[in-house]
């Protein structure tokens, strides 16, 4: 399995963590150690669709299910997690951008 993969699992896992248990300790530091991480890991092909992605959910996307029955709140809480780990996922990739631009030839 490679390390992508295993990053992969971990933010999965974690955003799933932070959203569906209450009051795990510094939830919101756990979701940006492994956002930074995933960061390094995402193909340059997929990383404007992360940043969109991590754009949509930061303006208000996270909450477009909240008016599910029953489980709109759930599902509000697992993007608003998925959108810290993204922004956070983001900065990685803009510090990865601005080094390969400053450092090709």
């Amino acid at each position: 399995m490679s390390p992508a993969k295993i990053v992969r699992i971990v933010n999965v896992v974690a955003v799933l963590a932070v959203a569906l248990i209450p009051g795990i300790p510094m939830g919101g530091l756990i979701l940006a150690i492994v956002g930074l991480v995933l960061g390094y890991y995402v193909a340059s092909d997929n990383r404007i669709a992360l940043v969109l992605f991590a754009v949509f959910l930061g303006a208000g996307g996270d909450g477009a299910l909240d008016s599910i029955p029953a489980i709109g709140g759930y599902l509000t809480s697992i993007l608003s997690s998925a959108g810290m780990a993204l922004a956070a996922a983001s900065v990685t990739i803009f510090a990865l951008v601005t080094y390969e631009r400053l450092t090709e030839d």
